[in-house]
């Protein structure tokens, strides 16, 4: 089903493809925009669903991502509802992996259902890191491991079944890959789901800060997702990581799907949350160095789906604090600010871009990337100074006008020019987006 949209960009439920470094959907460019619902399944009433999907589809997003099974850490819900029979200790909870619950997939269909309906397209994850053995997660996990022997089974039975939805697959989530086990496990899940399923999108969404998977994956997946995180000493792999890539010779999209969400605690129980203009550094920064297929953004309180006084997570970790209320969660600015950096993209790169790999000398935090035709440069500002734009090549005082975007504010002013090359001082208080384009092309920032 289509949106209607005023960009060349396209807004659907169907099938997304793959040319070179973008996603497609019926031939042309699809700019992933994705909400970070992980709980869904486990956790939501079938009406709030249906509220929750409302408010994103207005905001902009096109993609959800959603694991299949029950989230490791989501927050405790009154609703009783498994995907497998469930027997629940004082140690934690033990499931009989050899019975699908079929009412439990009945409702992740209808779920499913009211995404497509949304023009939306869901992002399943099949196997969460803490239902393989040897990962990190396994060694805290409260429920016993996946058996190997039904994986087959339950994967042939979800990818048949959610084919006609056209999803995106994550073969893991949050994962690593430590041991030979581990990874015959996540193989046998691939093999599986693109036997069932050739024309869906397959990926790894892996732990916070990882930028390698083992190589066999890396040729048989569509794209790369990785996680700059939660960790406050990682926030710099936002574009770190997509810098390797593509030194390593990497073509194909590149997607930060899980930048620090916002108001989320720094993870190894530091004291402090994320607040949106981290999330706006972190999303920047990947989009404009190297990571332009896409962007997630992550509210905490939504991807665990959490109510008031409600159980959290698990006590050892990554040692979250307590999230929002999700009614709470669903209002933080920071979505509309995703929904501002995807009008952005696709204003400017429609054709794709091409990141600055070091645009202002000894500020690595400045992040910057042109159109491939060379007529203009979008530069993520942090913090406020004066602006080097000499790798800005061919654009100069003469030739280019500057347009400055205070991102906390909203406001739009016109950069001025210092000298030749050097851009003076802007407003913003905050972190700002600077476009230099070429005199010829008078459009600005709205």
């Amino acid at each position: 089903m289509k949106m209607k949209t005023q960009s060349r960009f396209v807004e659907v439920a169907s099938l997304l493809t793959v040319k070179n470094n973008q996603f497609l959907s019926d031939g042309k460019p699809f700019f992933w925009l994705a909400d970070t619902c992980w709980s869904a399944f486990t956790n939501i009433s079938e009406s709030d669903w249906h509220y929750y999907l409302d408010q994103r589809q207005r905001q902009g997003f096109n993609v959800v991502q959603i694991n299949v099974l029950r989230q490791w850490d989501a927050s405790g819900s009154s609703l009783d509802i498994d995907p497998f029979p469930i027997v629940k200790t004082d140690q934690g909870y033990f499931y009989d992996y050899s019975v699908i619950n079929s009412e439990y997939f009945d409702r992740a269909e209808r779920m499913l259902q009211d995404v497509v309906n949304h023009g939306m397209t869901p992002a399943l994850v099949l196997l969460w890191s803490n239902y393989v053995p040897g990962t990190w997660a396994s060694k805290l996990a409260r429920n016993n491991l996946f058996t190997y022997n039904h994986l087959a089974d339950y994967v042939t039975y979800v990818t048949r079944r959610f084919a006609k939805f056209h999803p995106v697959y994550f073969i893991s989530g949050d994962t690593d890959f430590p041991t030979d086990e581990t990874v015959r496990y996540y193989q046998r899940v691939l093999t599986t789901a693109q036997e069932n399923d050739h024309q869906a999108l397959y990926s790894f969404h892996i732990k916070g800060r990882l930028q390698e998977i083992p190589e066999e994956f890396r040729e048989t997946t569509d794209f790369f997702s990785y996680q700059s995180g939660h960790n406050l000493a990682g926030q710099a792999t936002a574009y770190t990581i997509p810098q390797t890539l593509l030194k390593m010779g990497y073509s194909k999209p590149i997607v930060n799907t899980e930048p620090c969400y916002e108001q989320i605690s720094y993870s190894r129980n530091l004291y402090g949350r994320y607040r949106p203009e981290n999330v706006r550094q972190a999303a920047w920064s990947a989009v404009l160095s190297g990571a332009s297929a896409g962007i997630t953004y992550g509210a905490h309180g939504i991807w665990s789906w959490h109510t008031t006084g409600a159980s959290f997570g698990i006590v050892e970790g990554e040692g979250f604090d307590t999230p929002f209320d999700w009614r709470d969660a669903l209002k933080f600015p920071g979505a509309t600010d995703m929904t501002l950096l995807k009008t952005v993209m696709q204003r400017y790169f429609i054709k794709g871009c091409l990141p600055i790999s070091e645009p202002v000398a000894e500020k690595p935090s400045i992040r910057a990337a042109n159109d491939r035709d060379g007529d203009a440069y979008v530069i993520y500002v942090p913090t406020n100074t004066v602006l080097d734009l000499t790798q800005m090549t061919g654009m100069n005082r003469a030739n280019a006008r500057i347009t400055v975007l205070d991102l906390d504010s909203k406001q739009v002013e016109h950069g001025v020019w210092m000298t030749s090359n050097k851009m003076a001082l802007s407003s913003a208080l905050s972190d700002s987006l600077v476009v230099v384009q070429r005199m010829e092309d008078n459009q600005n920032v709205q």
